[in-house]
This record gives structure tokens, sequence and C-alpha cells, in this order.
């Protein structure tokens, strides 16, 4: 009975140690210090109200988002070849590789060693030869990890590699934004360059027309100066247009890592582009935690409570152990001969007594660190309410200034007619038709811009809320 019962408590010994304990203060998830609903407009809205269309997914993957089939080829060939992206990505082999280092301390490490040597001493007249060769295998200094300091290590590792990879997913969603904004930037400033080589052909006929009217003495110096002027002012804002339009190719191919496909100069308004549907006027603060920062700030929280059990444990005593068999002999052709084999068991336990208070120090240390990390996850939270705060109030206005923008450039169209006609007939001075020119060239500007920038505003919606890739993070248990 007695043999049952140590054979009982070995195996007791064995789970514990193995199966561990851990003195990591047990994780909470921090309330959101934010409010409930993330709101469209800075106003509230009734439900009745909001445009019935369909929502934000979170779940919605960029494929789903960037319906044009062009940004869809650069977006994909941006994650493949990106190097930011690839380096990002090694990254995370680093530091998965460092927690299957830290992983295999919780498992002892078999080694097999051989060792020969023979020594001539002068014992008295004579020399004597004396040979000693042994073959041993076993562990050296095991530490059994009764009070989890292993395992707490490992679990911070384990939670370092996953806050690393969810930082390398937010890298792929900001550089799918980038290709994004930098695709639409080329479409606008395209569509600029195209306005405003229209822009010059009218300064061109207009130049043209006074001149001729000079001639015959219907117009004025004044007059032609002012033509004169303004066309130059065209000719090189359609020099600055194609560097803009020629830079934007240049951001592109960085983004992208490799060459733009041949058929990527195909004509697309910038109209044209996605259109995220409205989303509805209440939005859960929970979509945050879906952020890939977010994920990994808490990641870091984690980890940041396994170091809290790796420092007390550090108060208790460390059990190492050192064991190993095999043979020894004197004579290397009888080493593996019966008679010569050889074991040693060697145990050891380390206890802190007197450490100058280093010990509660560096527990100190691991407490405050947790409440650092606390701080950082609960900023992380805020500045992402903000950011899609802002974007989604952003959303709203932006569809209300298009509108009047729109309402403005048709009647700076209006006006250019009008004051075209009446000059032709010499019922205004050129000074108001070059007025008008003027306006309906800023006017096509601002509305272009603005529509940039609601599509810009857009890929910054989908951004903020984390992207909503549909391939799901690898288990953990995967990787225990």
């Amino acid at each position: 009975m007695f043999a049952s019962s140590r054979k009982s408590l070995a195996a007791g010994a064995l789970l514990f140690a193995f199966g561990g304990c851990t003195l990591a203060p047990s994780y909470q998830r921090p309330d959101l210090p934010v409010a409930e609903n993330l709101s469209v407009a800075g106003e509230q809205r009734s439900a009745s109200t909001a445009p019935r269309e369909a929502v934000i997914d979170a779940e919605l993957g960029w494929r789903d988002f960037f319906v044009d089939a062009q940004l869809q080829q650069l977006i994909q060939a941006a994650l493949a070849n990106n190097r930011d992206l690839r380096e990002s990505a090694l990254t995370i082999e680093a530091y998965q590789a460092q927690y299957r280092i830290q992983r295999a301390a919780l498992f002892p490490s078999l080694a097999g060693e051989g060792y020969g040597s023979k020594q001539r001493t002068l014992s008295g007249d004579n020399y004597v030869t004396a040979e000693t060769y042994s073959a041993s295998m076993g562990v050296t200094a095991y530490e059994l990890d009764f009070f989890g300091r292993v395992r707490s290590l490992k679990d911070k590792a384990l939670e370092q590699y996953l806050a690393m990879e969810e930082t390398y997913r937010s890298n792929r969603i900001s550089l799918v934004a980038e290709v994004s904004i930098a695709y639409l930037t080329w479409l606008a400033d395209r569509e600029l360059l195209a306005i405003t080589e229209d822009t010059k052909n009218i300064e061109q006929e207009s130049f043209d027309l006074i001149e001729q009217r000079a001639r015959e003495g219907l117009a004025t110096q004044l007059d032609l100066a002012q033509a004169r002027t303004s066309l130059e002012t065209a000719k090189a804002n359609l020099a600055r247009y194609q560097r803009q339009v020629a830079q934007d190719l240049n951001s592109l191919t960085l983004l992208t890592g490799a060459p733009l496909p041949a058929s990527f100069t195909e004509k697309k308004p910038l109209g044209e582009q996605m259109a995220l549907s409205a989303v509805p006027p209440q939005l859960s603060s929970q979509v945050l935690l879906q952020r890939p920062d977010i994920v990994a700030a808490e990641h870091e929280l984690k980890g940041a409570h396994a170091q809290i059990g790796a420092a007390r444990a550090a108060f208790f005593p460390a059990i190492s152990l050192t064991a190993n068999a095999g043979k020894i002999s004197g004579d290397l052709s009888d080493l593996f001969d019966s008679g010569t084999g050889s074991w040693l068991f060697s145990p050891s336990v380390s206890l802190p007594i007197f450490t100058a208070g280093r010990l509660a120090a560096e527990l100190d240390v691991a407490k405050i660190s947790r409440e650092i990390t606390v701080a950082r996850y609960e900023k992380a939270i805020q500045t992402a309410f903000r950011e899609v705060a802002d974007a989604l109030v952003a959303s709203e206005t932006y569809r209300e200034q298009l509108v009047a923008q729109k309402a403005n450039l048709v009647a700076n169209q209006e006006y250019y007619a009008l004051a075209r006609n009446r000059y032709q007939h010499g019922l205004d001075s050129f000074l108001t038709l070059l007025d008008a020119q003027r306006s309906l060239y800023s006017a096509r500007q601002n509305y272009l811009n603005l529509q940039l920038a609601q599509q810009v505003n857009q890929v910054t919606v989908y951004k903020t809320l984390g992207g909503g890739w549909k391939e799901r993070r690898q288990s953990v248990s995967a990787l225990e």
C-alpha cells in the first residue's frame, strides 16, 4: 500500500511539474472606456430616418469592399510583393521561433555525451598510463516548474507572438488602404489633368479670340494681357498635374512592389469607384474589439499578467534535476561490456534567502508594467473610438457637401455660358468672362477634390473598423 501511495505522489508531482500551476493573476478584460455606441453623426438620429441600405459588416473582406477589378489587382500585387509587409511577416516568424524556444524549457532536454582521456604520469621510477572512456545519456539542469515560473515565461512569449501576428494583420489593412488611396489619388489627379487641359484649351480659344478682336480694334491691350495671364496660368497648372500623375504612378509602383500591369492605364472615372453603404445610426462600440491593434494591445496585457506570475514564482525554491546513465571503462574495447554501467542522479534546490529587496522590486516592476499596459490598452480603444467616430461623421457630411458642391458647379457652368455669350455680343467686359472662366475651373477642381476626399474617407472607415478580413486567427491550442 505504501508503494502504491508513493507512486501516486510521484505521478501527482509529475502532473504538477508538467501540467503546471501558475502564480499569474487571472486575466479579466478591462471594460470599454468609451460610450456603448458610435454615432454616425454628432447628433442622435432615429432609426426610422436612417437610409435603409446595406450596413458595414465586421466580416467584410477587402475584395467585397474594393470592387474595382483594377484596384483589386493592385492590392493583390501589394500583398504579395510589398517589402515592408514581407519584413513584418518575417518578424512574426522570429517571434514564433522565440516562443518555441521558451516553450521548450518546459520539457527536459536529453543529451548524449562521449568522453575519453589518456594520461601518462611518473610514479616513482616508472611511467604509468591511465585511460578513461565513458558514454552516457541524460538530463542536465532541468528545472522542475512547480511554481509556474517557466510556464509564465512561455505564456508571455506566446502573447508577444500573437500580438506581433495582429500587428502584421494591421499592417496588411494599412497597406490595402494605402494602395487604395494612392489609386484614388491617381484617378483624381488624372481627371484634374484632363480638366486643366480643357481649361487650357478654353483659355487658348479665349486668347485667340481676344487677339483677333484686338487686331480689329474691338478689344484693348489690357484684355489681351489678361487673357495671356490666364492662359499661362493654365499651362503652368497643366505641367503641375502632369508631374503629379507621374509621381502617383511611382508611388503605386513602390507600394505594389512590382511593375504596374500593362492594362493599368484603363480609364475609370473617380465617381465610379466603391461606394460605402450607410451605417446604422447606432453602431456598437464592441466592433472596435475586432481591430488588430486593439487585439494586439490585449495580447500585450495578457503577457504582462504572465510576467507577474514569473516574478511571483521567483520567491519560491527553484528545483533543478541532473541525471544520466551510461558506461565507463578504463579500456575503450571494454566500454560496452557488462559491469561497466554508471549512473548519476543529482537534484538541486535553490532558495532565495536575502536579495536586498531585488525580488520584491522585480514584482513591483511587473505589476506597474501591467498597469501601464492597461492604460495603453484603454488609450488604444479610445483612439480607435475617435477614429471611427470621425470617419462616420465625415461619411454623413461629405454626402451633404457633395450635393451643395455639385449645385455650385452647375451654377458656375451657367455663369460661364452667360458671361461668354454676353462678351461675344459686346454686353460685358472681358474681365467678367475671365472671372467666369476662373470660377468654373475652381468649381470643377473643388468638386473633384471633394469626391476624392469622400472616397478616401470611405477607405478610412474600412481601415478604422479593422478591415474585416474573413480568415480567422490560428487557435492558441494549435500552438500549445
